[in-house]
């Protein structure tokens, strides 16, 4: 059982308090406070002064964005930003996520820059910064860099010799295809396979179908036409409908849906059925276990993946280490214990062997990696465990504590004891909107509808 109130979620990961990033970098609706150009202008005079640490040598940062119309307004102020502080900027056009972290490392640059909203729709936009390692930037980094965001904006500026230099550099996507395609394992193709590739209007658009049919496969793409407002839209990995459709209609053997950054993925079958990130991480696991591969024998998910992979992951002799929620505390906590393997149910799923970060379409070569090594369909490797029943609901509360209400608290525990011990209560603070989460998972699914219910109406009506 566990029990998350927001501050400090299923791990001890330490909590900053932050006025502008949240749990995955600055995150807003376009032109509305914080995702302005203003904004936009100070965090990257903020990263600049905080990174440009030895004037005797130039510094670099690199930028990548995925195909949000409000793109081309957060691009051009974040580089003035930087170039005022002294940084020469190199700009990748639409680039995934995890392509932006592997460049940051392979040009040696000081800082990543990744322009999207990842999975939200195109009305939003968002900021995400990597280190010069290609990790995620830190809480405490993040603070760092709002503590400069709020000085005046002519403060700390590069001299007239000292400003910053811009270039564009065009094969930043043929280099990241040739690095996912390396990750595939050399002696075996892809040719005989159907894969439909759903890249959600987004930052895969090419790089995807590109990487599937440079490795033999027939690649049938959708959402490939991006035209800034249709990021998501009815397709993607939240709208796998549009994949599964298309995967009948061609009679495809597997079809891969990706989100706006490229970061998330969610699978099916032959028939159209989804697979979620907790079966792809089963599957994965598996595979990697029996050729001895797996690192520090287990799997790193968040306090939402379903117990039934906990119960997996038993079966073969390997555990399951809990984070809160959010793919760097996952990765936090995937390289404090050694974890090669690690994810989120909603499909971010992190390969530390190939990536710094979640990768939708690596994770996808892993998959299709062990349907050929198998010769096994989809459908055969899909369900690798019998999820245990899971209900969650989000209530919307309008100011206060709600986590702190003496009924909110007497409800989880009743929740807790109705349980058990065969399954789990989770109730949490959404760290992007005014939302309480509140989830159960049991092996009765009747009570632990009820139990949520009963939490969900505490949380109603606690006094603000």
């Amino acid at each position: 059982m566990a029990r998350d109130g927001g501050e400090n979620t299923g791990d001890k990961a330490p909590m900053v308090k932050r006025g502008y990033f949240g749990t995955d970098g600055i995150r807003g609706r376009a032109n509305t406070h914080p995702m302005t150009a203003e904004v936009a202008l100070r965090v990257g005079l903020a990263t600049g002064k905080l990174f440009r640490r030895d004037p005797d040598r130039r510094h670099l940062v690199v930028i990548g964005k995925d195909t949000r119309l409000s793109g081309y307004m957060i691009e051009p102020a974040l580089v003035a930003g930087l170039t005022s502080a002294g940084m020469d900027v190199r700009l990748f056009g639409p680039m995934p996520t995890p392509g932006v972290a592997m460049m940051t490392r392979t040009l040696r640059a000081d800082l990543g820059v990744m322009i999207s909203a990842s999975h939200n729709d195109f009305a939003d936009n968002g900021i995400k910064l990597f280190g010069p390692d290609g990790y995620k930037m830190s809480d405490e980094r993040e603070a760092e860099i709002e503590a400069l965001m709020d000085e005046p904006l002519q403060e700390g500026l590069a001299g007239p010799r000292e400003l910053g230099r811009v270039q564009r550099i065009d094969d930043a996507q043929a280099r990241y295809i040739e690095i996912a395609k390396a990750t595939f394992p050399k002696q075996m193709t892809l040719a005989g396979l159907r894969i439909v590739v759903d890249c959600a209007n987004g930052a895969a658009y090419k790089v995807a179908p590109l990487a599937l049919y440079e490795l033999g496969a027939e690649v049938i793409p959708v959402g490939v036409t991006p035209n800034g407002t249709n990021i998501n839209e009815e397709c993607g990995s939240t709208h796998p409908a549009a994949m599964a459709k298309m995967v009948k209609e061609y009679r495809a053997d597997i079809g891969i849906a990706l989100d706006g950054d490229a970061d998330r993925l969610v699978i099916c079958d032959e028939r159209g059925l989804t697979v979620d990130g907790d079966q792809i991480m089963a599957l994965i696991a598996g595979a990697w276990a029996d050729a001895g591969r797996l690192a520090a024998g287990g799997v790193v998910a968040t306090v939402m993946s379903n117990l039934g992979l906990e119960r997996f992951l038993k079966t073969k002799g390997l555990n399951l280490e809990r984070t809160q929620v959010g793919d760097r505390y996952v990765m936090a906590k995937m390289r404090e214990g050694g974890f090669n393997l690690g994810g989120e149910a909603s499909g971010h799923i992190i390969l530390s062997d190939f990536s710094t970060t979640g990768d939708g379409l690596i994770a996808a070569l892993q998959v299709l990696a062990v349907m050929v090594a198998t010769g096994k369909p989809m459908s055969a490797l899909a369900r690798q465990f019998d999820p245990v029943p899971q209900k969650m609901e989000n209530v919307r509360f309008a100011g206060g504590a709600p986590l702190k209400d003496a009924g909110v608290k007497a409800a989880i525990a009743e929740g807790e004891a109705r349980l058990n011990g065969s399954g789990r209560v989770l109730v949490r603070a959404s760290g992007t909107e005014p939302l309480i989460r509140v989830m159960a998972e049991g092996d009765d699914e009747a009570l632990v509808m009820a139990v949520v219910k009963d939490i969900a109406g505490a949380v109603r009506a606690a006094k603000a």
